[in-house]
């Protein structure tokens, strides 16, 4: 082990770690295994990669310019941009729709051109999670694809991203089973690792530990490293100062905060019983304060029986137009005295 250096193996999120295993043409083998492995109920198998050239420039002097971590094209024009990123960023996936524009770009050809694609794969492999995903503390893996909101069917197919939360990964080397699983194992706990897991002797892991091993760096790239180590630990140290001081604010605020929720929570119960007895939406926003986005959703949520036939969903009902034209019931005609 190289002097000055706790781990026996890099670290996969410093920016230094992932390329010399991912980037490197002579560790190619590693990213084609985890590609293969990651897409293989989507995509056929890929034989072969070449790496692209990871800076993309816009069409015009002053449009932006995209930094890939990688990027690579399959033997059969399929593009790959694959991410790693260490901290939370509040438009990451608007960034990531963004940086897929340019391999989609790329394939315009001059002349006549039928705009016939090949797919693009956008992988990130975040070391946090978002916070509209934290409820799902089970599911780290998200594959995403334009759909129809109706019927949820994929309405293309050639536009793919994944988001891989790693911190949701929880298994053990021992309850690893698949190859896919054993990958999220080795990206997660790599630097934690004095040897090789016991079930992880395929021949792939062998070259990823060997590749891995700081011992056998030579003292020029121990310093690049070292450098791409040094910014990882400054910035997770800045990410977890800023979460820490947001904390002891948040309990400063807490109380406020709660009252407010109760509020809150009050004012959807009184709506929940104006909706029963068919008050307008106009009339339950304005007594409760919600939004009719908060009434939508009441209704939405409402269990069969507790809202009136309208308000239910069954046929004559109004759910999302406003308020629902309200039942009647015949008059009794009053007989007259002669």
């Amino acid at each position: 082990m190289l002097e000055g250096f706790q781990e026996k193996y890099i670290n996969p999120f410093t920016d230094y770690g992932f390329k010399r295993l991912f980037g490197e043409e002579y560790n190619k083998e590693l990213l084609l295994g985890f590609l293969n492995e990651l897409l293989k109920d989507q995509q056929g198998p890929i034989e072969q990669i070449t790496y692209l050239k990871s800076e993309q420039l816009g069409a015009g002097a002053l449009d932006r310019r995209a930094v890939f971590d990688l990027y690579c094209e399959s033997e059969s024009g399929e593009k790959f941009i694959v991410e790693i990123q260490k901290s939370k960023q509040k438009f990451f996936k608007d960034r990531t729709v963004y940086y897929s524009t340019f391999p989609i770009r790329d394939q315009a050809k001059q002349g006549e051109w039928n705009y016939q694609l090949k797919a693009v794969y956008t992988v990130a492999i975040l070391d946090f999670v978002f916070d509209e995903d934290k409820a799902e503390s089970a599911k780290f893996r998200y594959d995403v694809k334009l759909s129809d909101i109706e019927t949820h069917k994929v309405f293309y197919d050639k536009l793919t991203f994944i988001y891989l939360e790693m911190p949701k990964f929880q298994k053990t080397a021992d309850e690893c089973k698949t190859l896919f699983e054993k990958w999220l194992y080795v990206l997660k706990n790599l630097h934690r690792l004095d040897r090789i897991p016991e079930r992880f002797r395929e021949r792939i892991f062998k070259k990823l530990f060997a590749a891995a091993e700081i011992a056998r760096f030579t003292p020029a790239e121990a310093m690049q490293y070292e450098d791409s180590l040094k910014y990882f630990r400054d910035l997770k140290n800045s990410f977890d100062t800023a979460k820490e001081e947001g904390e002891a604010e948040g309990e400063a605020k807490g109380e406020a905060k709660g009252e407010a929720k109760g509020e809150a929570k009050k004012g959807r119960e009184i709506a929940a019983n104006m909706l029963a007895i068919d008050i307008p939406d106009s009339v339950i926003q304005k007594v409760t304060g919600l939004t009719l986005a908060d009434i939508h959703d009441l209704k939405l949520r409402a269990p069969y029986g507790t809202l009136s036939p309208h308000r239910s969903g069954n046929p004559g009902g109004s759910v999302s137009g406003g308020p629902a034209p309200r039942a009647t019931t015949p008059r009794k005609s009053k007989k007259r005295k002669t």
